[in-house]
């Protein structure tokens, strides 16, 4: 299918992240054959394409001004294969429907963002995603055994993990002939970069493929800047025989840090950051934003609570699950715990667990001015140095009188900030662009990355430069040729266009001309109910 009216367009100019952009046409393959036309087709033109999935890209990688390929229905998902532990997905099989499949057979794929219910696999591999459980499953790119990828010069091959590559391959040859003698060369100083930051999805994953000489290492994470996903094969985990929580509440952030930092040497499978700003937005919500059960465990909270930590731990027998739940309950208290919660019960780590999604409903009915921007949403530095980050944040917002929620992943330096902006205010960009300044910087002083686990999209591609040397950015853009020599595939992410800036037009600008009504309440649907999965032209033919 192919349309390039205004209301498909407009539908696909907004994703989860803040920006808008107006796509040329809107193009949706029936399989791998239609992804080769599209390329052809987009080559000889010199038009752009952007690959997307589901849409819950946070850094604008999924929305673009040429034509967007939504590859929702490559769906297909193959047998498990239980004695390899394998099982094949196409890029826009939901996460959570490839772990049903694998659950059948006492497996999981344990990667888990927060959107495992309505992201893709395809969406998972572009941005090297992780979630809540990477503290011990990784990112997706360990998980990964082999791609089916479409090329900028519309040829398809099979690249898996253990083999050569296809030779017929021109860019995948001409990397391997000019640029990987370079990169095991600079092995120690791509070492240094970032050195201690345990999720990096920010710029090529140079350390990843010098590691692993693997082309698929390097693909995994290019966002679609280097090709185009249209199969995954994807290596799976034994599902565990029980699992337990514990939260923690800490009247400092110093001791919460020392706290995860004790835990991520133990046996904790996640370890999850709750923060004051997050906890006093959670604390104000109405009975039908909260369920009564994590109302309890907010109100139980001592008064003066700085931050709480959420472990899970998991075990082959419950046995072992108590075991390791009674330890890491105990190295809460020895690391100043002012509260500790142990949830044996599914029912007690669901009340537990679901306090980590108390703060989004309740957001959602603030003053209808204060929109949620995340535009500092991905920042990872080195575990010891969480607290400073956080620290640095909070006076960035302090500073513009901005309120925000921060939370995050505690056992891997890994935070998530959602500013609230007042967009009635004159002056509400320059906030914006001055607190997005402070943190880049904050970040490049800690020796971060500014992306975890979402990718850098058109967000933070500009900025990239503030936090990796000239020389990596150098590679970065010689990679980006081998492959993509024509700039086709997703130009301005990953490497920056010429003047391209961090923030263009924002969804939530009051002064934007509206999108046609139909699109309008198509994204105001999918946003209200997180209805990434459901098939965007198909909510605007219904209003129509």
């Amino acid at each position: 299918m192919f349309r390039d009216d205004l209301p498909a367009c407009a539908v696909y100019s907004e994703a989860a992240g803040i920006e808008r952009i107006m796509p040329r046409a809107v193009a949706i393959p029936v399989d791998a054959a239609d992804v080769v036309a599209i390329v052809h087709w987009a080559r000889a033109r010199g038009i752009p394409i952007t690959p997307r999935g589901s849409g819950t890209s946070m850094g604008g990688g999924a929305i673009g001004p040429g034509v967007i390929v939504d590859l929702g229905l490559l769906n297909q998902i193959g047998p498990v294969d239980v004695g390899e532990g394998r099982v094949a997905a196409g890029p826009g099989a939901l996460r959570s429907a490839v772990n049903s499949a694998a659950a059948e057979h006492g497996l999981r794929f344990p990667v888990d963002p927060s959107s495992g219910s309505y992201c893709t696999i395809g969406g998972m591999v572009a941005t090297n995603a992780s979630g809540a459980h990477s503290l011990r499953f990784g990112s997706t790119r360990q998980w990964v055994a082999a791609l089916d990828c479409v090329f900028a010069d519309g040829s398809r091959a099979i690249l898996t993990r253990g083999e050569a590559p296809p030779p017929e391959l021109a860019g995948v040859s001409q990397f391997l002939e000019e640029l990987h003698p370079q990169i095991l060369a600079r092995r120690k100083k791509l070492d240094a970069v970032h050195r201690g930051v345990r999720k990096d999805s920010s710029g090529y994953a140079l350390r990843a493929y010098a590691d692993s000489g693997e082309i698929i290492d390097l693909l995994i994470g290019c966002e679609g800047t280097l090709a185009i996903v249209v199969g995954v094969e994807l290596s799976l985990d034994k599902a565990p025989g029980a699992t337990r929580g514990v939260l923690g509440a800490f009247d400092s952030l110093d001791s919460a840090v020392v706290a995860a930092s004790k835990a991520r040497s133990s046996d904790v499978v996640a370890c999850e950051l709750l923060e004051a700003t997050f906890l006093d937005v959670a604390a104000t919500g109405r009975d039908d934003d909260v369920s009564p059960e994590t109302r309890a465990v907010l109100t139980a909270l001592p008064e003066g609570t700085a931050a709480v930590l959420l472990a899970g731990v998991e075990g082959e027998t419950a046995e072992l699950a108590t075991e390791r739940d009674e330890a890491i309950a105990e190295v809460f208290r020895l690391a100043g715990s002012t509260q500790v919660s142990v949830a044996s019960t599914h029912g007690e780590q669901h009340s537990v667990w679901d306090l980590r999604h108390a703060a989004s409903p309740i957001i959602a009915r603030l003053d209808p001015a204060l929109k949620s921007m995340q535009f500092i949403e991905d920042g990872a530095v080195p575990p010891e140095k969480l607290a400073d980050y956080v620290r640095g944040v909070r006076a960035a917002l302090d500073a513009r009188g901005v309120r925000g929620v921060i939370f995050g992943h505690a056992g891997d330096g890994h935070v998530h900030v959602n500013p609230l902006i007042d967009v009635s205010k004159p002056d509400w960009r320059s906030t914006v662009e001055g607190i997005l300044e402070d943190v880049v910087m904050l970040t490049s002083r800690l020796g971060g990355t500014l992306s975890g686990e979402h990718g850098d999209g058109r967000l933070r591609a500009p900025l990239l430069i503030e936090t990796w040397p000239e020389e990596e950015m150098e590679l970065f853009n010689r990679v980006k040729v081998c492959f993509d020599p024509d700039g086709i595939l997703n130009p301005g992410v990953k490497i920056p266009l010429p003047g391209q800036k961090p923030i263009t037009d924002v969804k939530y600008d009051p002064l934007l001309p509206p999108l046609p009504a139909e699109a309008r309440a198509a994204l105001d649907t999918i946003a209200a109910n997180h209805a990434y999965a459901t098939p965007r032209l198909s909510l605007i033919d219904q209003a129509g």
